[in-house]
Order: C-alpha cells, then sequence, then structure tokens
C-alpha cells in the first residue's frame, strides 16, 4: 500500500515578527536616503566628512564663549587664563551688553514697553488671520491694530487711532453708497480718494480738535531713532501686510479686458521687477522730496514703507497670476453658471483656489522681503545686521568684535524666515484637498 501524501493547513496564525535590521529604523533610512546607489554613498560620505571638519574646527570656538565681559579685551584675557594662550573663543557678550541696542536702536531707554507690548499685541492681532481656531470676532482687534501700533511706536496724541481708522469707514460708506449704483469698481476707487482726502485734509484738524478737548499723549520718538529688529519687523510686517490685497489687485488688473487698466498693471509691475530696490530706496530718500512741495516733511521710514511696499507687490502679483493661470477653465465657468458676478467669483471660487496654488511663491516672496529689510542702513536706517553692527564696533570697549554680531542677528533672522517656511507647509496641509 502507497503513502499518500497528506495535505497540511495551518489552524493558527504566526506570530508577528520584527522585519531585519536592513528594513527598519537607521540603517533602512540610510539605506534609501544615502547610499541608495554607489554616487549617492560617495557623495553621502564626502558630505559627512566636510560636517565633520568644520564641526571639528568649530567647536572650540564655541566651547571657549564668554558671556560676562566688558569689553573684547577682557573676553580675550578670559579665554587665555581659561584655556591657555593661543586659544580662541567667542565673545558673546557684546550681544549681552548690547542687546537693546540690537532690539530697538536708540529707542529711549524708558519707553522700551512701548515696542514690547505693540509686539505683544501684533501676536495677538496675527492668531485669527494665521489660526482658523481663534474666535473670528478677533478680527477687529486685527483692523485697528495697524493705528495703534503706529501709535505705540511713534507716539503723539491718541486721536491719531480714530482718524486713521475714520478714513477706513468713509472709505467703506462711500464704496457702499455709490458701488450699487456706479458698479463695484467704481465705487471702490471712489472710497479709496475719498479715504485719501480725509487723510490729507480732515484728519489733522480733527485730531488737533479732539486733543483740545481731551489731551492724552504718548512722548513722540523720532523715526531716526528707530533701529534694530525693531526696524526690521516694522517694514518687514507692513511691507508684507499691506502688499499681498495690492499684489492680488495687481494680478487681476493684468488679466483684465480693459485695456487701460491692464497696460497700467503691466507698465506698473515689469518697471518694479526690472528696478532693483536699492534704486527704490534711494528714490524714497532723495529725490522724492524734489517732487514734494517746498517745506513738506515726509517721514523716512514711511516712506521706505511704501516704497518695500510697491516692490514686493509686483512680484506677489506674478506669483498669484500664475495660480490664476493654473485653474482649469471649467472653474470660471462654473462661477458663470451660478450667476456670480465678476467680484463674487473672484472672492468665493477663482482667488481661493489660486491663493491656495500659490501659497509656496507667496511666501517665498515674504521671506525675502523680510531680509531685505536690512538694505534700509543704504538710507541711513540701523538694521540689524549692518548698521547696529556698525554702531557697536564704533564703541571703543568693541572694537575688533566681527564674527558674533553677524552670527546673531543671522540666528534671529534665520528664526523668523523658517517659522514662514514651516507655516506655509502647515498651511498647504491644512488646505489640501486631494488625497495622492
Amino acid at each position: 500500500m502507497t503513502d499518500k501524501p497528506v495535505a497540511f493547513f495551518r489552524t493558527d496564525m504566526l506570530p508577528p515578527s520584527e522585519p531585519p535590521l536592513s528594513q527598519r529604523g537607521v540603517l533602512k533610512w540610510m539605506r534609501e536616503n544615502m547610499f541608495s546607489s554607489i554616487g549617492n554613498g560617495a557623495i553621502s560620505i564626502i558630505t559627512i566628512a566636510i560636517v565633520i571638519y568644520l564641526i571639528t574646527l568649530s567647536y572650540p570656538w564655541f566651547a571657549h564663549s564668554v558671556w560676562n565681559a566688558d569689553s573684547v579685551r577682557q573676553c580675550m584675557t578670559t579665554v587665555s587664563s581659561t584655556w591657555g594662550e593661543g586659544a580662541s573663543g567667542a565673545c558673546w557678550a557684546v550681544i549681552r551688553a548690547t542687546w537693546n541696542l540690537y532690539l530697538y536702536g536708540f529707542y529711549p531707554v524708558d519707553q522700551l514697553w512701548r515696542p514690547d507690548l505693540a509686539f505683544i499685541l501684533m501676536l495677538v492681532a496675527l492668531a485669527p488671520v494665521l489660526f482658523s481656531q481663534i474666535p473670528r470676532l478677533m478680527i477687529w482687534f486685527t483692523a485697528i491694530f495697524p493705528a495703534l501700533g503706529y501709535w505705540l511706536i511713534w507716539g503723539g496724541s491718541f486721536w491719531v487711532i480714530p482718524a486713521i481708522l475714520a478714513g477706513f469707514v468713509v472709505a467703506w460708506i462711500a464704496y457702499r453708497l455709490l458701488g450699487t449704483i456706479l458698479g463695484s469698481a467704481v465705487g471702490l476707487a471712489v472710497g479709496v480718494v475719498v479715504a485719501i482726502l480725509w487723510w490729507l485734509l480732515l484728519a489733522g484738524p480733527t485730531i488737533d480738535g479732539l486733543s483740545a478737548i481731551l489731551p492724552i499723549r504718548l512722548p513722540f520718538v523720532e523715526s531716526r531713532n528707530l533701529g534694530g529688529f525693531l526696524l526690521s519687523f516694522i517694514v518687514g510686517i507692513c511691507g508684507i501686510g499691506f502688499s499681498l490685497p495690492l499684489g492680488i489687485l495687481l494680478s487681476l488688473g493684468r488679466r483684465s479686458d480693459m485695456p487701460l487698466i491692464k497696460t497700467t498693471c503691466v507698465v506698473f509691475i515689469e518697471f518694479i521687477r526690472g528696478v532693483p530696490l536699492i534704486t527704490l530706496l534711494f528714490t524714497a530718500s532723495f529725490l522724492l522730496a524734489y517732487f514734494l512741495p517746498p517745506g513738506t516733511t515726509f517721514d523716512l521710514v514711511l516712506r521706505v514703507v511704501i516704497m518695500v511696499v510697491l516692490f514686493s507687490s509686483a512680484y506677489i502679483a506674478e506669483v498669484i497670476r500664475g495660480g490664476l493661470a493654473a485653474i482649469p477653465r471649467g472653474q470660471y465657468e462654473a462661477a458663470d453658471a451660478l450667476g456670480l458676478d465678476y467680484w463674487k467669483a473672484q472672492r468665493l471660487i477663482i482667488m481661493p483656489q489660486a491663493l491656495k496654488i500659490s501659497i509656496p511663491g507667496i511666501v517665498s516672496s515674504f521671506i525675502g522681503l523680510f531680509k531685505d529689510t536690512t538694505l534700509v542702513i543704504i538710507v541711513g536706517l540701523l538694521d540689524p545686521l549692518m548698521g547696529i553692527s556698525n554702531a557697536v564696533r564704533a564703541n571703543v570697549a568693541w572694537n575688533g568684535i566681527y564674527w558674533e554680531p553677524y552670527m546673531f542677528a543671522a540666528a534671529i533672522f534665520f528664526i523668523f524666515c523658517f517659522g514662514m517656511s514651516r507655516y506655509s507647509q502647515y498651511l498647504e496641509r491644512k488646505l489640501k484637498t486631494d488625497h495622492r
């Protein structure tokens, strides 16, 4: 009798086991990302060798850091006495001694609470804009913060705040009254003109009259006392906040079917993009005075902010135009099928999609704008990188210091620029609607 094979069926599952070492953990990551091929492996080894060399070369300089000293000579003496003759070390005491200068420039010491409070309120004002979890009622505080921040930084009469905000209220009233009769575009243009006339002709007498009745004032601080990261934040935040809406309007104007509006926007965008920012800042600092009436005073920081806004808005317009071009034609047809007019279609359907597509380019422009705030040194303002560092080295006690001021300013810029980059990635993930 021949034995027949008996089929075997497992009645229980095998216990789970870990994958081999080459398929998990650090080894897997290194094999896939650093040594996936001979060429990548060679490049990885060379890069690791260079990084190790740089760390070995710079580690003693950081390890021998001095944080408490009154001069660069005292730093050198401390390093020599602690680590021996010929040793080198970072003199971070210069940052500790000139901390206020880097943050505020020559802002009056007894008034430093004002920029501190303005910075805290700025974070509160940005919260409902950046995060949807914040109650939307906070957006009203965001709307009034620019006027409040201006008053806190520069001072003067408290009634500057309602006078500035009243211009926007007057513009909104004019838009509501004339927009339904003459059209949205004409109503918007009339509203802008009315607001400008209010600020130029009526805001000053209104402030003077209210100040005479109820004088509430802060000591006035001149713009030449602003400097450091306070100045960079003012120019950067104003440039970012105002260039985005202006860039949106320019991008829509460039795609307009009306020849006059399209030509104006094209000429403006191409001219601004073809001229270096340094040239525009020189124009704001020196040439603009020749076009103003004799005796007219125009704050230098305000001139710089205007030029930075115009410069950035031209680049933002092109970024958003790319986003608009990427939207399928069917989205425009869907808006027409719903019976939406031009502005409602842009506000509800087209522009949200274009802005989502343009997030990386917009944030890149904002990061470049924030770094370009250091260029204000060419018009006599003290930026935190060159202006303040030169002022610090002009002090006899710190004459000869070199790397530490630049590294400190670079680190602060990196923190804020990296934060903007990470937020843009968070926003992209949040607004992602596809599941690829």
